[in-house]
């Protein structure tokens, strides 16, 4: 994304299941696909009450998770969403999210 002006910086990245390609997430939820990474979504454009930092993707490469510093989850392709922190008192933000 060098010389591409974004909303917010990148804070994330994740990578295919054959590692030829890989997913950018921005803090504003921006989902960004390069090579054999399939596009399934993104919150970019929706409010959110804490910035996005994370992304993790699915087993088979088919979906991926945003995780917000609040907890809050947000599932896209094959990802299920099982459920998120959001709204749920932290004793500190998260900062990231691994599969």
């Amino acid at each position: 994304m060098a010389g591409s002006p974004l909303n917010k910086p990148i804070v994330g990245i994740a990578t295919t299941a054959d590692g030829k390609g890989y997913w950018l997430v921005g803090a504003d939820g921006g989902v960004f696909a390069f090579g054999d990474a399939n596009y399934y979504g993104s919150m970019a454009g929706s409010p959110l009450n804490k910035p996005i930092v994370g992304i993790a993707t699915t087993a088979d490469g088919k979906g991926y998770w945003l995780v917000g510093a609040d907890g809050g989850v947000f599932a896209f392709g094959d990802a299920n969403y099982y459920g998120s922190m959001a709204g749920s008192p932290l004793n500190k933000p998260i900062v990231g999210i691994a599969m």
